[in-house]
């Protein structure tokens, strides 16, 4: 579990992942070397797994996004997912309740790219069903967590 001063650190890193500690630092009001160690042990903990460049996926060709449903033949399901996974195009893969089994957040070039992710690269024999839906306009999209 994480503490109040976890939560502080985690909004400050939140804010700017790429500031200094000793800046961190002052602004939490803790010494460099406190927040050093607190960092190192949510790391260690996995409750911080990283830190990453926010990429415009438009900005690098990806112009097109789409949320794909999939009903996977249950015997087959964590063998899907393994796969599913390790396609390049797919951002994010959920587990779900409901018509869907999975739902990916996928990325695109265009629509031939998709078009060829559709009927080339997902393993088609062990779907029962796929539904594409086209992101028209992305209203809200935040990777990360209010504290």
């Amino acid at each position: 579990m994480i503490d109040e001063l976890d939560k502080e650190i985690l909004n400050a890193l939140n804010e700017n992942a790429r500031v200094s500690f000793r800046r961190a630092a002052k602004k939490l009001r803790i010494s460099p070397t406190t927040l050093h160690n607190k960092v190192k042990k949510l790391e260690a903990s996995g409750v911080l797994k990283g830190y990453i460049p926010l990429i415009d996926a438009e900005s690098v060709g990806y112009t097109l996004m789409a949320i794909i449903g999939l009903r996977v033949k249950q015997e087959e399901d964590i063998e899907v997912q393994e796969d599913i996974s390790r396609l390049p195009q797919v951002g994010a893969v959920y587990e779900v309740t409901g018509d869907w089994d999975l739902i990916l957040i996928c990325y695109f070039k265009d629509r031939k790219d998709l078009t060829h992710f559709l009927k080339k690269e997902l393993p088609l024999s062990k779907i029962q069903r796929a539904i594409t839906h086209i992101v028209l306009k992305v209203v809200k999209e935040e990777k990360r967590i209010s504290l």
